[in-house]
């Protein structure tokens, strides 16, 4: 317990330090002590407001919060699932929401109902999950985010329009975030984090295996609904806010579980807090990349931090299935 707490309170200041960078790293000459007078609410500058209030904060919150619910998801999956890769890709909830977002486009024109649209898409294909994956979680995760896959790309190839919007949920970004989308995200992290921390006696029964926990007296079968979904709907409200950012819901946990253990009670919260620090890292690297494409003018400033964080989890992940292996 004690090693958590250092860790927590380590954790936290590092991640106080990333909203620092977040804030006064930018394209716009604004400086420490603008920023600052932002903050402290003595700034009359309107544009100093608007580009830390309305872009530089949002931003880094929605990756704080979302890189906390990917986390949290994906330490519910491999726990539930019983599988070390198990991740929110592996349930088909990205898939979904970029075929819903699809859907939503063709039928409606305008971003408007993107949002909501995402969200129940994510939410349908977590149930679907769960009817279709009685025997194989994972298995079913997979196929089923291939087959929704394949039919958002047979919709795009029919009517390509929609192709921009949904390269973000596809890929995920931060680009662009709005108050508005913290303020759609946290209720969700308020509500899911806590509703994970109080099962978290559960979760550990139920990963020694379902044989074992209902034999200790846990109703396995309702236990392993409830998780999985409140897994799913984490990673939903996650991929609603950014997208489909890749490998974060599989890093943090199997991190978490080097530095503080596997009792969930504390691996739980230190997943989540090394899930946004990631997160949030990996974004201000991505705003910092420069590309110089042929043939496309000036310069490209920034990427979507999906293509980075994707950059840096695959030889995690193919370290990992090594290390399974052996």
């Amino acid at each position: 317990m004690r090693r958590s707490c250092a860790l927590l309170i380590g954790g936290v200041a590092v991640l106080c330090g990333l909203i620092v960078a977040h804030l006064l790293i930018g394209r716009s000459e604004l400086g420490a002590a603008d920023t600052l007078r932002v903050l402290t609410g003595s700034s009359d500058v309107r544009a100093h407001q608007v580009i830390v209030l309305k872009y530089r904060l949002p931003r880094v919150l929605v990756g704080i919060g979302a890189g906390a619910l990917l986390a949290l998801s994906g330490a519910l999956l491999q726990a539930v699932i019983g599988n070390p890769l198990a991740e929110p890709g592996t349930t088909g909830v990205g898939a979904g929401a970029a075929l819903a977002v699809v859907l939503s486009l063709i039928a409606f024109p305008g971003r408007e109902v993107a949002a909501a649209a995402s969200l129940i898409g994510a939410v349908v294909a977590g149930g679907l999950l769960y009817l279709i994956g009685r025997r194989s979680l994972a298995v079913a995760g997979i196929l089923l985010g291939a087959v929704l896959g394949a039919v958002t790309s047979l919709l795009l190839v029919v009517d390509s329009q929609p192709m921009g919007v949904v390269l973000r949920w596809l890929v995920g970004s931060l680009n662009a975030r709005t108050p508005s989308d913290w303020n759609a995200l946290w209720p969700w992290l308020l509500m899911l984090g806590f509703a994970a921390l109080l099962a978290t006696s559960r979760v550990n029964v139920l990963a020694l295996g379902e044989t074992t926990a209902t034999g200790l007296g846990l109703p396995a079968t309702r236990a392993r609904f409830v998780l999985l979904m409140i897994a799913v709907l984490a990673a939903a409200a996650a991929v609603t806010a950014t997208g489909a950012v890749a490998f974060i819901g599989l890093m943090a946990p199997h991190l978490a579980r080097v530095l503080a253990g596997g009792d969930y009670r504390e691996l739980i919260p230190v997943s989540m807090l090394l899930g946004a620090i990631g997160l949030s890292a990996a974004d201000l690297l991505a705003f910092s990349i420069t590309l110089d494409l042929p043939g496309s003018g000036p310069s490209v400033t920034g990427v979507p931090v999906g293509a980075v964080t994707a950059l840096l989890g695959a030889p995690y992940l193919i370290w990992l299935v090594r290390k399974d292996r052996r």
